[in-house]
């Protein structure tokens, strides 16, 4: 083999395993963590010079895609016996944990990336911080793996709201209203149960329990949408203009329950639903801050 044929190699090679990272980190499902990023950002600021500094940027940028790395390339290294049974890992946009130790390097690298925000952020941050890392770890991980315990796997799931916390604390330097926390993590729940629906009958399967799979899909439904009727009342506490955008979703779940559209097709609706919605949350109040309406 030639130099030249050797370049080639290490470049596809490269080239490969970054193509493997996208996808293990779920670019469909990045802004489900930047996202709260921008929206904290954009409530925590006193003025339009607040919006984009250093730190912001940094934050947007990390939870971005380290962090998605991270919170995916766990869950993936921890079920890749069980993701033999689901087809959105067999079929499907997403990928099987390949076992390749240059994949642990690169999670665990992701997950390192984080500890110099607890250097800039204060206590109330550093504690943020420190509760999205162990949840992201130990929602898939021993000894604890949340995600196999009924309740305990939908609670957990609050870890998505808290780089928005951690975003509102960096700029206020307080931590935003309970109502508002409270609201994004019932948000996060009902929306992680949701998205278990599809993976019912693979996890059965494969002997695991959720809270989808104990309340089976019609129950599951209730479920969520109970759980987003009382996010849209939490909101609804901090200013009923964020309690009626956020009231989209039970009513949308209640539309998908008695319209009998396939949970599998509707899943993938919501990267959109929930980038629309968090641009209504972000233009509504980025027109009061430059405006003041």
């Amino acid at each position: 083999m030639t130099a030249t044929e050797l370049r080639r190699g290490r470049r596809s090679s490269l080239l490969d395993g970054l193509r493997y990272l996208l996808v293990l980190s779920r670019p469909r499902f990045w802004l489900y963590l930047a996202g709260p990023v921008v929206v904290g950002v954009v409530y925590a600021a006193g003025s339009t010079a607040e919006l984009i500094t250093p730190l912001s940027v940094a934050l947007f940028a990390y939870f971005l895609v380290p962090a998605n790395v991270f919170l995916y390339g766990v869950n993936d290294v921890f079920d890749a016996e069980i993701d033999t049974e689901n087809p959105k890992k067999s079929e499907g946009p997403e990928v099987r944990f390949s076992g390749e130790r240059w994949v642990l390097a690169a999670v665990i690298v992701a997950g390192l990336l984080a500890v110099p925000f607890a250097l800039v952020v204060g206590p109330a941050g550093q504690v943020t911080l420190g509760a999205f890392l162990v949840l992201a770890v130990e929602y898939s991980a021993p000894p604890l793996r949340f995600k196999t315990t009924p309740g305990l796997d939908s609670l957990s799931n609050g870890l998505y709201v808290l780089p928005g916390v951690l975003a509102f604390t960096a700029v206020a330097g307080e931590l935003p209203p309970a109502p508002a926390i409270v609201g994004g993590w019932l948000w996060t729940m009902a929306m992680h149960t949701f998205s278990a629906i599809p993976d019912i009958e693979p996890d059965r399967q494969a002997g695991i329990a959720t809270t989808a799979t104990v309340l089976g899909q019609r129950r599951t439904y209730a479920y969520c949408g109970v759980v987003w009727a009382l996010a849209a009342g939490g909101f609804a506490l901090v200013h009923p203009l964020l309690g009626a955008v956020l009231a989209v979703y039970p009513l949308l779940q209640v539309a998908i329950a008695v319209s009998g559209v396939d949970v599998d097709r509707a899943y993938w609706w919501y990267p959109a639903i929930n980038t629309v919605v968090g641009m209504a949350l972000t233009m509504g109040y980025l027109w009061r801050l430059m405006y003041g309406g």
